[in-house]
């Protein structure tokens, strides 16, 4: 392995042409964090040169920039042609560098320093007209996603449609180069020194001499692998998706697969903004691409992978699936639908088994150990039918809404997930769903039972829920009764849910301000109402506007006869409920309780919306009436 200290000069003089692998991710330097740096310190230098000069003209400025290091593998020369290199790793960097010159020589070119513009041509393109029209032109070639932006970049050929950071790139520096060349006045109203021709002879020096690069020569090492994993872009790391997506090329490669067709139908969609968009899980925050591999390769090896260890563990589980060509392309197409089933999730129709899922479980109750289990009922690598995958799902779903409502311990889901697929996957696709019934049903570690209707009416109906689980899982609950109840009679007009409804307690838990009887309640009898307010039979959805209206007044208009504050004056709960709002659960109150709403009918409707969430959410007949 070589390493030497190169100028742009020595890199790219002559017959050289640098190209960036297709599978390489695509080019990310950006403004702030990359680009207006670098312009910073070339035209420091380029001014020092100018100052050095200015005081003697036979001077030769010594000052120079460090821009970091390039990694490449050079390739066997053939006579005539370019000598040819991969890059592998600093693309940022090398691309940054290729599309600086242009735009320097462009401005150079306009202002008439034809000499000048010539010597920096020289580092961009290969002259030759052999090479014209093809990629070999170019000094340096990019990454599959960037070549179109790069062309468009370095010839000016016509408009590109679309934004493009390359494109970005190239103004950013034509702009600045132009602005010093001609003199503009600077960000602190200072004219830059000397005159135009030595600014540009500035320039020039500064872009093909003064700058300092580490160029390591893997040529003929064997492990190009590992020094690529230990490297990283000035300001951006490389993802667990990017090392894999390295090996994986650098696989097809040695295989003599079409590595073109591969970035383009496989993996070209990774390297766009939503598959490397940083999302929160926990304290944690990553890119989606590594989430999904995470979970992609726990589905596949019914195994807890560990973020960080999803590089080697892919791998070892690829490098046996991909020995051909063949069997190489079915290994990254089973990866590529999976990826597709998983982007689509957030656009799955909540009306249906795997939308509700999705959102109540994954989402809403934040189970995203349940996520390979459910892409593994949607993938459409293996067959399961539409009947069997609701089967398994509305289960699952049961298992998780129940246990969240008796706040049961989750501690175990990530070695409970694996255990379901190693089941899954141990048995027909055809019977997945009937399977995960069974399996959910027999289990009795506290950990992972499935609550039958005994046990939620047993326990539910006097646990406190409201303070002990979030509301917007309480909505989750509450909306999916309302739906339910709208199916006992088709005279229900069919309407989705406003969104954005709000939990309200119809006792208010300031209950002692019109609701205390006479005598008034005792110290334990307060107590216990102040428990009973916050059970499942006492909770129902409103809107924002009405929750606001509705706070701590009495249930009737007689009660609320004298009240005043907080608007509508002189009406009670009942009233302002019966005349905005049209849910079935607050329909069934208003119905039967005229007069007043007590804790005795906190207690009745808990039992009857336990009843309701037990068919909502149900547990297999045969299991069902049995408590664990």
């Amino acid at each position: 392995m070589e390493a030497h200290t190169r100028s742009p000069r020595e890199l790219f003089e002559g017959k050289e042409h640098y190209e960036i692998p297709a599978f390489q991710r695509p080019y990310v330097w950006n403004e702030e964090d990359q680009w207006a740096p670098l312009w910073d310190d070339v035209r420091h230098v380029a001014e020092s040169f100018v100052e050095a000069k200015l005081k003697d003209s036979e001077a030769e400025p010594e000052v120079q920039h460090f821009l970091g290091a390039v990694v490449y593998e050079s390739k066997k020369p053939v006579a005539g042609d370019v000598t040819r290199h991969d890059v592998i790793d600093g693309q940022q960097r090398m691309t940054t560098i290729q599309i600086l010159i242009d735009a320097v020589h462009e401005v150079v070119l306009e202002r008439g320093h034809h000499d000048l513009a010539e010597s920096l041509e020289e580092l961009i393109v290969n002259p030759s007209s052999r090479f014209k029209g093809k990629r070999e032109r170019f000094k340096l070639w990019p990454s599959q996603a960037d070549r179109k932006a790069f062309e468009h970049a370095m010839d000016s050929n016509g408009e590109l449609s679309g934004d493009h950071r390359i494109i970005e790139a190239h103004r950013f520096f034509n702009n600045e180069a132009l602005n010093w060349v001609s003199g503009i006045l600077d960000e602190d109203r200072q004219l830059p020194q000397g005159d135009e021709l030595l600014r540009v002879e500035a320039l020039s020096s500064t872009l093909q001499d003064r700058l300092v690069l580490v160029a390591i020569d893997l040529t003929g090492h064997d492990d190009a692998q590992l020094i690529f994993e230990t490297l990283n872009d000035r300001g951006t790391p490389l993802l667990k998706a990017d090392l894999i997506k390295n090996w994986i090329f650098r696989k097809g490669e040695n295989l003599k697969a079409d590595v073109g067709q591969w970035a383009d139908e496989i993996w070209a969609e990774f390297d766009g903004s939503w598959w490397r968009e940083e999302i929160s899980q926990g304290r944690l925050s990553r890119s989606r691409i590594d989430i999904f591999l995470q979970y992609w390769l726990t589905m596949r090896l019914f195994e807890e992978v560990k973020a960080e260890n999803s590089f080697r563990v892919f791998t070892e589980h690829a490098e046996p699936l991909m020995t051909t060509v063949e069997n190489a392309d079915k290994f990254l197409n089973d990866l590529r639908r999976d990826a597709d089933s998983y982007r689509a999730f957030s656009q799955l129709d909540i009306s249906k088994p795997e939308g509700q899922f999705y959102s109540r479980v994954i989402e809403r109750l934040e189970l995203a150990v349940t996520t390979p289990v459910f892409l593994w009922f949607l993938s459409r690598n293996h067959t399961n039918s539409a009947e069997q995958r609701k089967i398994g799902l509305q289960a699952f779903e049961s298992w998780a809404i129940r246990r969240m409502l008796l706040r049961l311990p989750t501690k175990d889901m990530n070695k409970f997930a694996i255990a379901i697929l190693k089941m899954l996957v141990s048995g027909s696709p055809e019977t997945a769903g009937d399977r995960l019934v069974a399996y959910l049903a027999e289990q009795k570690a506290e950990t992972r039972i499935w609550p039958r209707d005994a046990d939620m009416q047993n326990q539910l109906l006097t646990k406190r829920l409201y303070g002990n689980i979030r509301q917007d899982r309480l909505r989750v609950v509450l909306g999916a009764v309302e739906q339910h109840l709208r199916t006992k009679s088709s005279k229900y007009e069919v309407i989705g849910l406003p969104s954005k409804l709000e939990v309200e307690h119809v006792m208010p838990r300031g209950w002692r301000n019109y609701w205390d009887t006479e005598p008034r309640l005792d110290v334990e009898a307060a107590a216990e109402r102040d428990s009973i307010v916050n059970t499942i039979g006492n909770l129902t959805l409103v809107t924002k506007s009405l929750n606001g209206s509705l706070s701590n007044r009495p249930w009737t208009d007689e009660q609320a006869k004298t009240l005043r504050a907080g608007g509508s004056p002189g009406l009670g709960k009942r009233t302002l409920l019966d005349q905005f709002s049209l849910l079935v659960l607050n329909k069934e109150i208003l119905a039967n309780h005229l007069s007043e709403w007590t804790d005795d009918n906190i207690s009745a409707r808990s039992a009857e919306l336990i009843t309701a969430i037990c068919e909502v959410w149900p547990v297999k007949q045969e299991y069902a009436n049995n408590a664990l």
